[in-house]
């Protein structure tokens, strides 16, 4: 079980890119049944239909502009969704839907033939990747919107191909705003952290993953990207429990590797290590093994060394990998943070504490 910041101890989390091609040709969307709260029903006059509701309408105006803006991609794995960031054909979508792809297939969710795809750069650490179209012809671009105004409550739909079921939609709200999530790391996922992420009750399946979390007025707010799952239901998804990438950090990551083919600036705080998770004699997790220092970063500088096990940042506990990078989040590059750290040499397990400016996360 993993704990989710914010509260959400009873729920793991899952990807959702991994689909089945269960119905390739299906084009229509779908919605989930939805009636405005202050709306009241007419008696409807026998063998007439009855006219939409305003809700209804709005419903049916933003999937019309947004849908046409939502692409399938198809890897030798799996399915998942994406989203017509430009006119130039470039797409965005999670780094777990293109996995160690180079090329894909992509098909317009409103139908047609399938075209090939370049992946131009994946971001594992943020789960984000642009790819891009030779023939961009018939796509359109979406229109992204500002994240950080959603208010929770707010109305949105979700938009993709969940299951392989091309252009489907499924409606809820905005859950939440600032969530800390980390994916579970497997051959299909990176393993990423994603800081201020949008909790939602809109559905998210397998296949909509990169897809649109849209607002009524048509704007992209988020990136689906994955589901939390219940143990207590025998790890099956936890209904109206869904997490989406924010707009605004989609949008910065694209416009880097659009620009200068890669990311320049991951704004994300690090420590300048890789490590793992060491198990202690008790079976349980005990801290992060440093595995390796990155030369000139904010740990090598404070004295870490290979081999060290580093139990605490800032006061907090990082008994696993996932624990210190859901840890980093809260901090920016060029903060001072205290570290607490086992050297792999010392008798009796004694502690030691260094101050580490924190480095920038690379991205090569």
């Amino acid at each position: 079980m993993r704990k989710i910041a914010g509260g959400l101890a009873a729920a793991v989390l899952v990807t959702g890119c991994a689909g089945v091609s269960g119905a390739p040709g299906a084009t229509s969307p779908t919605a989930s049944p939805t009636t405005s709260p202050t709306a009241q029903a007419t008696p409807a006059t026998p063998g007439a239909t009855a006219p939409p509701l305003p809700l209804e309408q709005t419903y049916e105006r933003v999937i019309s502009q947004v849908l046409p803006s939502i692409v399938q991609i198809t890897t030798a794995t799996g399915l998942g969704s994406g989203v017509v960031y430009d006119d130039q054909g470039h797409i965005v979508t999670n780094a777990h839907v293109i996995g160690e792809a180079t090329e894909v297939e992509v098909t317009l969710a409103t139908g047609g033939g399938s075209r090939v795809a370049k992946v131009v750069q994946s971001f594992p650490a943020g789960d984000l990747a642009v790819i891009k179209v030779d023939d961009p012809q018939g796509l359109r671009p979406a229109r992204f919107g500002d994240s950080s105004k959603l208010r929770v409550g707010q109305l949105v739909l979700a938009m993709g191909n969940p299951l392989g079921l091309s252009g489907s939609v499924t409606d809820g709200i905005v859950s939440a705003v600032g969530r800390t999530v980390t994916e579970p790391q497997d051959s299909g996922s990176p393993g990423a952290t994603i800081a201020g992420a949008i909790q939602t009750s809109a559905a998210i399946n397998p296949g909509n993953s990169g897809g649109a979390l849209v607002d009524m007025a048509g704007q992209v707010i988020g990136i689906p990207t994955l589901a939390a799952t219940d143990p207590s239901l025998g790890g099956g998804a936890a209904p109206g429990i869904g997490f989406a990438i924010p707009s605004n950090t989609a949008t910065d990551i694209s416009a880097q590797i659009v620009k200068h083919g890669r990311v320049i600036n991951s704004h994300r705080a690090a420590l300048g290590i890789t490590g793992s998770t060491v198990i202690g004699d008790t079976g349980q997790p005990a801290g992060v093994g440093v595995r390796s220092v990155q030369s000139g970063g904010g740990a090598a500088k404070a004295g870490i060394r290979e081999g060290d096990v580093i139990i605490s940042v800032g006061g907090k506990e990082t008994p696993t990998i996932a624990a210190l990078t859901e840890l980093l989040t809260g901090y920016k590059p060029g903060d001072k943070v205290e570290v607490e750290f086992v050297r792999a040499s010392a008798r009796d397990g004694e502690r030691q504490k260094v101050t580490v400016t924190l480095s920038e996360l690379q991205t090569d």
